[in-house]
């Protein structure tokens, strides 16, 4: 397991020591290992969910074949048939966002428990911390993945405004049991969003923060803050980037800065551009300028364009235009 050496918010970080937090080798210790395994439950479905997203082609055609064509019932049927296997995957996409969400609910609270500083439960529980990180890479990757496919929604709004068709002439719908009007409702405002993984984590994460009002924010902030500050030190340190035995390790820890980044924007009460942020953002900012554009555009337009809010889209230019 790798050393943790520290680093501390960007108001001491020319004096403080650097975390270097393992994140390709770090295994539980006897204290994590309740934790670790019900989030690796959950973690162990992750990369099919992606394979599955990644192959979703859609049925753009049968759908147009059947709207050009609306008095062939041959088209309508071919088209429902098509749509309806979708919408389950679409169904067991939403379905896991919901157990991700219960994930990153066990780690907070895990991470943010008294007595222990943040820091410290990153220094002595890399393992939750790994896990922690593997649950933002996820999302991202996920993410970056339904904005640039179209048919998801395409596909989910003509099975419902077929469903509601189907009901209002009294036809039996194959499929109405497996998405019944709650949820459609619900996975309908899941993908009606730009980056529906990391709304439903920013939501969980404020969430937690109100419920557990015994637990002071900091703790909650801090915590983001810290693997923030993490992730940019061991990508901007050529000895730590050096430690990296795989190459897939340096967009691992881009997806998790950002992540942790708009987690703490949404949580924290001044956001993560303010003056005041333990974050420091020109730094974030340089690190991911000093990538191949191709590689960080994506990640850039999550914090430009989607999460940052209206009036600090300015502060985000400067911070841009400066690094």
């Amino acid at each position: 397991m790798g050393n943790l050496i520290k680093v501390l918010t960007r108001d001491i970080d020319h004096n403080a020591a650097h975390f270097f937090l393992d994140f390709e080798n770090a295994q539980p210790t006897e204290s994590e290992k309740e934790i670790y395994n019900q989030v690796n439950v959950v973690l162990k479905d992750a990369e099919g969910i992606l394979e599955d997203l990644q192959s979703y082609r859609g049925a753009g055609h049968e759908i147009r074949e059947a709207i050009q064509h609306p008095a062939d019932e041959k088209l309508q049927e071919k088209a429902w048939g098509a749509v309806v296997p979708l919408v389950g995957k679409l169904k067991k996409f939403y379905e896991f966002s919901q157990r991700l969400e219960a994930a990153l609910r066990g780690l907070l609270g895990a991470l943010t428990s008294t007595p222990y500083s943040p820091t410290q439960h990153l220094e002595r529980e890399q393992a939750l911390a790994k896990q922690f990180a593997e649950i933002l890479h996820f999302t991202l990757r996920f993410d970056e993945l339904k904005m640039t496919n179209p048919a998801i929604q395409n596909d989910f709004s003509y099975y419902r405004r077929t469903l509601s068709r189907m009901r209002i002439n009294n036809v039996p719908a194959e499929g109405e049991n497996e998405v019944n009007n709650e949820l459609a409702n619900r996975m309908s405002l899941f993908y009606a969003e730009a980056t529906p993984m990391l709304k439903t984590l920013s939501d969980a994460t404020t969430k937690f923060v109100s419920e557990n009002k015994n637990l002071p924010i900091e703790n909650t902030t801090d915590c983001l803050s810290t693997m923030a500050s993490v992730c940019r030190v061991m990508l901007e340190t050529p000895e730590y980037r050096s430690r990296f035995t795989n190459e897939e390790t340096v967009s691992f820890c881009l997806r998790v800065m950002v992540g942790v980044i708009i987690l703490y924007d949404h949580v924290h009460p001044v956001g993560a551009f303010a003056k005041t942020s333990k974050i420091d953002m020109k730094g974030c900012i340089k690190v991911l300028k000093d990538q191949p554009p191709n590689s960080v555009e994506g990640l850039l337009n999550a914090l430009r364009c989607v999460y940052v809010p209206t009036h600090d889209r300015k502060i985000f230019a400067k911070c841009l235009n400066t690094t």
